[in-house]
């Protein structure tokens, strides 16, 4: 058993005779007017993990906020008509793009107003590389009963929004984690990670929990991180179980070594930015 713990946290090779597309390229649908700091985070989270390209799909209106943030991201503005999110016209930008990809990732700092939620659904009736499902893009798989996913996929729902996948009280899914992780793994095909204390991972045949981790991570923005990270290691061609148990063990080494300096009071999500070398470092 630890023998198989430990290729789970085995780091992906990186050989020095290398190109930025040999550690895969991202796709990040994320962002919005409000939220364009979910955007920022997932995008420079993948890069920290070791991902060679990240590509930015956000509204047009929010490009030049986020590249005077970082200039190490390349951007897909989605279009705007009369300051709605036009769906059709973004549906085909990604549609034909996204092959060019080997990874995509959903939901970050989205909203689920009605045009976005038809762009999300429309994504995940035609994607066919894996692709990394957060917060409001788990909404609107709930929302909309998708059934089962036909791509490599990963789900990162908290207990609220594993509530919503499962029609099942919160309450009940905290009783019985593993179960419930195991039982939206199954029902979605997927694999799933149930976000919280001893965070847990299940792709409805095996199970891994994690131990890293503290209540630094109770912050906003943190869950945008654990999507970047596991995206990263997606696109360096780990499979998507070992990319959630590697993205969630790292996570949450860097929510400890941070608050080693800065308490677990005061850690921002940015701030789990700069531990990330930190935590590989470490795993390694």
């Amino acid at each position: 058993m630890r023998d198989i713990i430990n290729e789970f946290l085995k780091l992906p090779n990186r050989p020095q005779n290398s190109h930025k597309g040999m550690f895969g390229k991202i796709l990040n649908i994320a962002g919005s007017k409000n939220y364009s700091g979910a955007a920022i985070l997932s995008s420079l989270s993948a890069l920290k993990s070791g991902a060679g390209y990240v590509t930015l799909a956000c509204p047009e209106d929010i490009v030049s906020s986020v590249s005077s943030y970082t200039p190490d991201i390349t951007f897909l503005p989605l279009k705007k008509e009369c300051n709605n999110f036009s769906y059709e016209k973004n549906a085909e930008i990604i549609l034909e793009k996204i092959t060019a990809y080997n990874v995509v990732s959903l939901g970050c700092g989205l909203t689920t107003e009605k045009s976005v939620s038809e762009l999300v659904l429309k994504i995940l009736h035609n994607v066919k590389i894996p692709t990394v499902i957060d917060a409001d893009a788990l909404n609107i798989v709930a929302k909309n009963n998708t059934g089962e996913f036909d791509f490599p996929s990963v789900i990162t729902p908290h207990p609220k929004e594993l509530s919503r996948l499962l029609n099942i009280d919160v309450t009940e899914i905290q009783k019985n984690r593993e179960k419930y992780c195991q039982e939206a793994a199954l029902k979605y095909s997927t694999v799933c990670v149930l976000k919280g204390q001893n965070t847990v991972i299940s792709d409805g045949t095996q199970t891994y929990i994690s131990f890293t981790g503290n209540s630094s991570l109770a912050k906003a923005g943190s869950g945008d991180i654990l999507t970047g990270l596991i995206a990263g290691f997606a696109a360096q061609g780990c499979s998507m179980f070992k990319s959630a148990v590697l993205g969630v063990h790292i996570h949450g080494l860097c929510g400890e070594l941070a608050s080693e300096n800065l308490t677990e009071y005061s850690v921002l999500a940015s701030d789990l930015l700069t531990y990330i070398p930190n935590a590989i470092k470490k795993l390694m």
